[in-house]
């Protein structure tokens, strides 16, 4: 998988918008305004944060050895980095599924309330 079809799905979930806060380099996608992915664009290999539940991520990282690391940048517990051009797709998409169910979940009763409005 490459950045443009990480991108082109993250975008396609509900609610979900993209931006530059920290710098011109470091795409950041929101849910509602809460992060859920991040993609340094200028990184090579391309990589990619997502949230992880804390157990999921040690096994994540224990199984890809290499490919899955310990968030960059982020809090080693709550996100991991991921080598995307070395993964399988499937499971790439499915860890974008993962953060992102990981933030709705958390939302505040009136945020739930205007994310479920969105249709």
């Amino acid at each position: 998988m490459n950045i443009e079809e990480f991108r082109q799905f993250c975008i396609s979930k509900k609610g979900v918008t993209e931006e530059f806060p920290f710098d011109e380099q470091t795409l950041v996608f929101k849910v509602m305004g809460k992060m859920f992915a991040l993609s340094g664009l200028e990184r090579v290999p391309s990589q990619v944060n997502l949230k992880c539940d804390p157990e999921r991520a040690i096994a994540l990282r224990e199984e890809h050895d290499g490919t899955i690391i310990a968030g960059y940048h982020m809090s080693k517990v709550h996100w991991n980095t991921l080598m995307i051009e070395q993964l399988p797709p499937k499971l790439i998409l499915e860890l974008v599924d993962h953060s992102y169910d990981l933030v709705v979940s958390k939302f505040t009763k009136k945020l739930k309330v205007e994310f479920d409005s969105l249709g």
